[in-house]
């Protein structure tokens, strides 16, 4: 650590890299050796240096003085939020195109900085004040009773980055930590009791998963069906639980109660996608929830104040995250009679105690004396090159200088957790977009007046499909609202693409299949040679292709996935139904296979195929041996390609996808979403009931006797 510490000082100063360009949460140690104050940067990178250009800057300079930036005045700096209430990354002024970066003379960081101004009086206003005016000398013996105009505070700004992203939907992600740099993270947790919340998105469960999450964190083992099994377990005086969240649950079914019937489904694929360790455990740490239909919020939120200590949210980028903080963060429960949790002194974890520390001793001193050294020589060159300004501006980067120096004092730049900022009822909340990588740096608010804290931490990478996707099209591939897809078939000699880059194939000539495409980009049928020119861009089409230019090139195929999944009963009809024939589905000469096929954060297509019994036709065998080989990549992003065992029905058919570098895709058991997405008809309504019409010929003759 101390080698590589002082590689890392030894380039930085001499390519100087400005504090900005390193990603606080990514390198610590490395912003530790170059924790140059913001000041000295802006310095160097507008003053010259003493050399052989210094005649030519000195001209430039000369002709042209009103070109020069000043420094940011002191005052405006002192009062900027240390991190953004956004993205959790550190405030700067010298990035403009990095995360935590304030322009000074934006309308809100001015209010926040400057103070409020007094708003303009409202109509109501002007006729009070008015009314009193002419009172004279009446209204100024009027009693108020003590009343005080309320006092305004400013909202706390966002960074420029944030507020793009906000108001125009545009920005650049950051980079995406590992799951190492998540890992430090938790273990500088000041908490005994700490809980992760591994948050999962509906749309591609369970691709979202972390594989070895829990080992990797000292994570609790899971408890197993045995009763005496232990609840608790303790590493290096800490407690980590976890427990499994299931966001976006509104992508799945209409109505809550279905979603609750999927329960059992659910738990069933994330115990697939576990592997071995997860065959004999309870999942009851499952949790199903939709944060815009508010399912299930409540329950969480009051398991979330209940339990105190450290919350972490963790999971790949756009999972919902930070909207699930949003609404489970418990707001307004500063409640200082309440039992505080137990905080323990902040430390890193076995692996960042000591090493870490004796690796930054040494150099931190030589960087503050390069610093002091460097300060002293851009102080003289900029007196040389300017005489006029040079005193005048030297005031304001000694105050500048100050500050900042106070500033990194009290921030610990080699810790990956940055400080927790001070509890308030209600507090600014993480920003929410599209985005992947939105959060640049963990996000800590406290509740409970010290009873806990809940930490957002930033996403992992999650395959980067939409680097392959033309920028207008990039905003297709999240999945905001339950899809209500058609039934396509899939004939002999024809392929389904979905936008146009990627390209599902039936491997039996004379088969048909059923899809439902639960996905963002929209279907489209034709024949396997139309649909391999449109992916490889080789032919004009009027079909969209999303990707990029040059993406055809790149196609590979992504895996053989059979339709191993007997759905016979579910999908028969009445024929296996106990209330309507009730036959064996056993007893039937046909079998319903089915799957679903991921696509990495789009959705899934569900795939239904009915084939024949004892067709005799056995060369399925061969191809689904190739799927044991080919279909390496779906089961890793799963987690569990070491104990998946392949026991695959004979006669099931199969289909080969193909995509960008052959990515992006598993499959797992069939949910029969396209059973529940279905609308039942509609019973007619009954109109006025019919006359009875008994009795009504002998009534019909009595009449005629009376005439």
């Amino acid at each position: 650590m101390a080698a590589s510490t002082r590689i890392a000082q030894k380039v930085v100063r001499q390519v100087r890299i400005s504090l900005a360009d390193i990603p606080t949460f990514l390198c610590p140690a490395i912003l530790r050796t170059t924790s140059t104050p913001l000041g000295c940067v802006y310095k160097a990178r507008q003053q010259p240096s003493i050399g052989a250009s210094q005649r030519r800057d000195v001209t430039s300079i000369a002709r042209d003085p009103a070109k020069i930036l000043q420094p940011p005045r002191r005052s405006s700096i002192e009062k900027l939020p240390k991190q953004c209430a956004g993205c959790g990354a550190l405030s700067q002024t010298i990035d403009t195109e990095g995360a935590g970066f304030y322009t000074l003379t934006r309308k809100s960081v001015r209010s926040f900085t400057e103070g409020v101004t007094t708003p303009g009086l409202s109509p109501e206003d002007k006729v009070v004040k008015a009314a009193l005016e002419r009172a004279g000398v009446e209204a100024a013996s009027l009693n108020l009773g003590g009343l005080e105009a309320p006092v305004t505070i400013a909202e706390t700004p966002v960074c420029d980055r944030c507020h793009k992203l906000k108001h125009h939907e545009t920005g650049a992600s950051i980079y995406h930590p590992s799951m190492q740099s998540i890992q430090d993270t938790i273990f500088e947790s000041p908490h005994k009791y700490n809980h992760v919340y591994h948050v999962i998105d509906a749309a591609d469960f369970p691709m979202s998963l972390v594989p070895g999450l829990q080992k990797l964190l000292n994570i609790t083992p899971q408890r197993s069906l045995n009763r005496r099994s232990k609840t608790g377990r303790f590493y290096h005086g800490r407690k980590t639980e976890v427990s499994f969240i299931i966001t976006r649950s509104d992508l799945l079914a209409p109505v809550k109660e279905q979603v609750d019937s999927l329960m059992p489904y659910l738990r069933e694929v994330l115990r697939d996608a576990l592997g071995r360790s997860a065959k004999d455990v309870r999942l009851g740490n499952v949790r199903c929830v939709s944060a815009k239909q508010a399912w299930w919020i409540k329950e969480l939120k009051e398991d979330i104040w209940k339990r105190g200590g450290a919350g972490w949210m963790v999971g790949k980028v756009n999972v919902g995250k930070s909207q699930l903080f949003h609404d489970v963060f418990p707001k307004g429960r500063s409640t200082p009679n309440k039992k505080l949790g137990t905080i323990l002194p902040a430390r890193s974890g076995p692996k960042l105690d000591e090493k870490k520390n004796s690796a930054l001793a040494e150099p931190v001193e030589v960087s503050t004396e390069n610093i002091q050294e460097e300060k002293s020589e851009n102080l003289v060159a900029w007196e040389i090159v300017n005489p006029a300004l040079g005193a005048e501006t030297s005031k304001t980067h000694d105050a500048f200088h100050k500050y900042e120096w106070s500033t990194f004092d009290s921030l610990d730049t080699s810790s990956l957790l940055p400080p927790a900022p001070a509890e308030v009822d209600y507090p600014s909340m993480p920003l929410v977009s599209s985005l992947p990588g939105t959060t640049a740096s963990p996000i800590r608010l406290s509740f409970g007046n010290g009873k806990g804290e809940l930490i957002d931490l930033p996403g992992l990478s999650r395959g980067d499909l939409e680097l392959h996707v033309q920028p207008e099209y990039r905003s297709n591939l999240v999945m905001r609202s339950r899809i209500q897809p058609e039934q396509v078939s899939i004939k002999p000699g024809q392929s389904l693409l979905l936008g146009g880059f990627i390209r599902i194939t039936p491997t039996d000539p004379d088969l048909v299949i059923l899809s439902y495409a639960f996905t963002p980009i929209l279907p489209h049928v034709t024949s396997t040679e139309k649909a391999i020119g449109t992916q490889e861009q080789t032919r004009e089409s009027s079909v969209v292709n999303m990707s990029l230019p040059g993406t055809g090139k790149k196609t590979r195929s992504a895996g053989i996935f059979p339709l191993k999944w007997d759905v016979t009963r579910s999908r028969a009809g009445p024929i296996t139904d106990p209330k309507v024939v009730g036959i064996n589905p056993t007893k039937l000469p046909y079998k319903i296979f089915s799957t679903d096929i991921l696509v990495e954060g789009c959705g899934w297509v569900e795939l239904v195929a009915q084939v024949r019994k004892n067709s005799g036709d056995r060369s399925r065998v061969s191809q689904v041996q190739q799927y044991g080989m080919q279909d390496q990549q779906g089961h890793e992003l799963l987690g569990s390609h070491d104990d998946v065992e392949y026991d695959v029905d004979p006669d099931c058919p199969s289909v080969e996808v193909f995509t960008p570098e052959g990515k992006f895709i598993s499959a797992r058991r069939p949910m029969n979403a396209w059973l529940r997405v279905l609308e039942k008809p509609v019973k007619q309504s009954k109109g006025r009931p019919r006359r009875s019409m008994k009795g009504m010929k002998k009534t019909e003759k009595r009449r005629l006797r009376a005439y």
